[in-house]
């Protein structure tokens, strides 16, 4: 890998992570148009730790809070009726169907899943669910049940394919559940933060040992691609909370749909090889 795809693939990392436009799918689309190779799963995985870290720190006190709920809810029943011990097991809960089956499917995930005719189709067919739940929701709700935290966990995992979009998939349930715009989109931020750095820690061995597959990275060239994504990355949660609570998704849903549309003609033409 050159350090100016490491550089640039740093940038659309931290641009896309938090947009509901899928951030593995710009990666794999970035990486074969302008630099002529996959830059592999592992990669992607590792370098959305930076984008999880400027989570961590946006979201401190709120983790903090929560964290501190959960263990002195195991102790306390007085405790467990907090809402901050709630969330935090919504939380843990979301978290397990991507979980699972990032663990069952990581071979399919890291090869016939990139198909970018694959990705391309996700693009457009989650656009369409997205705009159909921002246009239909009701969006009356800003605290978060049970229900949500399945549903959304559930639409999580779906982002194991490129186009899916993880915050896509999680907004667009959020969405079709009840919840508000901005209340999907704080929960869909928490909800990332135990898949993503679990997928992140679980890949750096195959991209240390160059195992993965995709073009290989340098030690150096992931650590700065990974605080690029983290710096861009904690702007990007910042613009898009305040963008959300004015604005509807429509732009995003559009975009979507040029964006697959755009790939599906590459793909035609052979100007992009779907592996």
């Amino acid at each position: 890998m050159s350090w100016l795809q490491a550089l640039v693939l740093g940038l659309v990392q931290g641009l896309t992570e938090f947009l509901p436009i899928s951030s593995s799918a710009h990666l794999r689309i970035t990486s074969t148009l302008f630099f002529g190779n996959d830059a592999g799963a592992s990669f992607t995985a590792v370098i959305q730790l930076g984008t999880e870290v400027a989570v961590l720190i946006y979201f401190a006190k709120d983790i903090g809070r929560f964290i501190s709920a959960w263990f002195r809810g195991l102790f306390s029943a007085e405790a467990r009726k907090e809402r901050d011990y709630r969330l935090a097991w919504y939380v843990i809960i979301g978290s397990v169907p991507i979980s699972v089956l990032g663990y069952l499917l990581k071979d399919e995930i890291r090869t016939s899943a990139r198909n970018l005719w694959i990705t391309a189709t996700m693009l457009i067919v989650f656009g369409l669910l997205l705009g159909l739940a921002d246009h239909l929701a009701k969006q009356q709700r800003d605290e978060l049940r049970m229900k949500d935290a399945i549903g959304m966990g559930l639409a999580q995992a779906l982002a194991l394919i490129p186009g899916v979009s993880r915050s896509g998939g999680t907004l667009t349930a959020g969405l079709f559940l009840g919840l508000n715009r901005e209340a999907a989109a704080r929960y869909s931020f928490l909800l990332a933060i135990p898949a993503v750095f679990g997928a992140g820690l679980f890949s750096i061995p195959d991209v240390l040992e160059r195992s993965g597959t995709g073009v290989q990275a340098s030690v150096p060239q992931m650590v700065v691609a990974t605080l690029i994504s983290f710096v861009v990355g904690y702007a990007t949660i910042a613009w898009l909370l305040k963008y959300v609570s004015k604005h509807s998704y429509s732009a995003f849903v559009w975009y979507r749909l040029m964006l697959g549309l755009v790939l599906m003609g590459l793909l035609s033409m052979g100007l992009l090889q779907p592996i």
